[in-house]
């Protein structure tokens, strides 16, 4: 059995754990960005109102995928914060007990999905054909959310606990099988049947399905963290819950907002939510980084503050800022330089092209900013200080997002609504490190022997 892993965050180098923790997660969410950017060159082919529709799925899919990870987080930075002082088996345990919580919050979700996809998307300007084949998608997907949930969720912990390498192979090998899938049941290669968009929706499930069991292998054979006794259940849901249920309203906050964008775009037409469709999936790869970068924080800041190396948290958040930021500047020179060829390939349609290369010219520039909240929150988080973030993320929403996004379609219609979203990450980011700061400089002086 390979050498099992022990909490390494309170020593050695911090930017060497950074670029280590972020490498091979950034390496496992590019794969899976790129695995959707594929698929909707795929439904390109199969046509526009293949890329509509899938793309009304977006602000669903984002929710449930943030609500999962927010329960995670929960779990993760309790494990965190055992590791760090040398429980393994109280991180045992809260990882079997937060992976049961999860397994139940998407099997939930999955049935919920299922049933209510058609009122939903209709709620969100889904009409006609694009309708039907938006809860065609959902029905299909909601029987593969379970396994992609524990294998998100299993990738978190195993960070927790201390292994930056084997969940970039999770996210790997579901995004590689999920594009060598789709052709065969989108197309019909092989003599199976061509399903288009639910053929998409079927290469997601049997993907992540045979990843899932990669997630198993490593829980239950290679580190043996799984335990059978559902003793301190409800102990282990009161603390996990502390920090998940705040966790996943903050991480919901985004699929609103996506929620808010595709409602407002619907009104333009079927060929503007198209783009905003393609734009998204190829912002996605890019993102990712910063998401990889900011996915460091909760498992760094945990160990060391459970540690009490107070020192180390405050240098380690200095470090992600400043990568988030220099890959945004990086990300938005990729942008202007490529996104026209980039949309061009998966659609040519004049208005799909202008909407999608719009996006792509303006919201890249704030990707670092978009980092930055991300850090924030996950320290805040991994400090159980739940309700800044929360609170971040309802201001961002509501006070800033909406109110410029309406003003800006209204005036300036899809370039107003994108407008609106690179200025709302901006102030939020630049707010959110500040909060940040101070409240890690509070907590500190609390803590610190006098």
């Amino acid at each position: 059995m390979a050498e099992r892993s022990e909490a390494s965050f309170t020593e050695g180098d911090l930017s060497r754990h950074v670029i280590r923790l972020s490498g091979f997660m950034i390496l496992g969410f590019l794969a899976m960005t790129l695995a959707q950017f594929v698929e909707a060159v795929y439904l390109g082919l199969v046509g526009t109102e293949a890329l509509a529709a899938v793309t009304f799925t977006f602000p669903a899919v984002m929710a449930l995928g943030a609500m999962t990870r927010g329960l995670t987080l929960g779990g993760g930075v309790r494990v965190a914060r055992a590791m760090g002082v040398g429980d393994r088996e109280r991180a045992a345990i809260l990882t079997t007990h937060g992976l049961l919580l999860v397994l139940v919050f998407t099997v939930g979700c999955a049935v919920l999905l299922a049933g209510f996809a058609r009122p939903l998307f209709h709620l969100l300007g889904a009409r006609g054909e694009v309708l039907e084949l938006v809860v065609a998608y959902a029905h299909v997907w909601s029987i593969g959310f379970p396994l992609f949930g524990l294998s998100m969720a299993g990738t978190l912990y195993m960070r927790s606990i201390g292994d930056p390498v084997f969940p970039g192979y999770v996210l790997t090998l579901g995004s590689v099988l999920q594009v060598a899938i789709g052709p065969f049941v989108i197309f019909g290669w092989a003599g199976l049947p061509a399903l288009g968009v639910e053929g998409a929706a079927w290469a997601f499930v049997l993907a992540r399905s045979l990843a899932f069991l990669l997630t198993v292998y490593w829980f239950a054979v290679r580190e043996r963290m799984l335990r059978r006794s559902l003793k301190g259940l409800v102990g282990s849901t009161r603390v996990i819950l502390h920090v998940g249920i705040p966790a996943m309203a903050t991480n919901v906050i985004e699929p609103l907002a996506t929620a808010v964008i595709t409602r407002l775009l619907a009104g333009l037409g079927t060929a503007v939510v198209a783009g905003f469709g393609v734009a998204a999936r190829i912002e996605a790869v890019v993102f990712m980084v910063v998401i990889g970068i900011s996915s460091s924080t909760a498992p760094l800041v945990g160990q060391n503050w459970g540690a009490r190396r107070f020192d180390r948290v405050s240098r380690a958040l200095a470090i992600c800022y400043r990568y988030c930021l220099a890959w945004g500047a990086i990300a938005a020179c990729v942008m202007w330089i490529g996104g026209f060829t980039f949309v061009s390939l998966i659609n040519d349609e004049p208005l799909v092209v202008a909407t999608a290369t719009t996006y792509l010219y303006i919201i890249p520039l704030t990707i670092g900013f978009i980092g930055m909240v991300n850090v924030a929150n996950g320290a805040f988080n991994a400090m159980s200080k739940p309700l800044p973030a929360l609170c971040l993320s309802v201001l961002r929403l509501f006070v800033f997002y909406v109110p410029l996004a309406l003003l800006g379609s209204r005036y300036f219609g899809y370039t107003g609504v994108f407008v609106a979203m690179a200025c709302t990450n901006v102030i939020v980011g630049l707010w959110a490190r500040s909060w940040n700061a101070r409240t890690i400089a509070r907590e500190r002086r609390r803590l610190s022997p006098a």
